[in-house]
């Protein structure tokens, strides 16, 4: 299984999770069979409010969930519909989420979900 998480620094498994999906400069993908962590750039970093592309932030890259501090509705709704599950980081770092993953601990984000953060309008 392919976990993504998006940080701001790449400290590997003590990177600290980004608060928004859409404009982290570069996602961490943990992958649960090698153990290894590998790093992408966000492809859509420069996308218009509200119009996050996933994939294209993704750079075409497959996961098969996502852990977040704060993402916009429609970004949900778009990785739901790959088949990509969206979950509340609570950890705080890479490693303490992918355990709080493991164990069943991680809330999924609801596709109704409304971004709430600082400064964030969006639905």
């Amino acid at each position: 299984m392919k976990i993504c998480m998006p940080v701001e620094v790449n400290e590997g498994l003590l990177s600290k999770p980004f608060g928004h999906f859409g404009s982290a400069p570069m996602f961490l993908v943990y992958d649960s069979e090698t153990k290894e962590v590998s790093a992408l750039d966000n492809g859509d970093l420069g996308h218009e409010h509200g119009k996050c592309q996933p994939i294209k932030a993704l750079s075409g890259n497959v996961v098969d969930a996502v852990i977040v501090g704060g993402i916009g509705q429609g970004a949900i709704v778009k990785l739901n519909s790959m088949g990509i599950k969206v979950y509340k980081a609570l950890g705080a770092t890479l490693k303490e989420n992918i355990d709080l993953f493991n164990e069943n601990k991680l809330n999924e984000f609801p596709s109704n979900h409304t971004c709430s953060h600082d400064g964030c309008n969006h639905h």
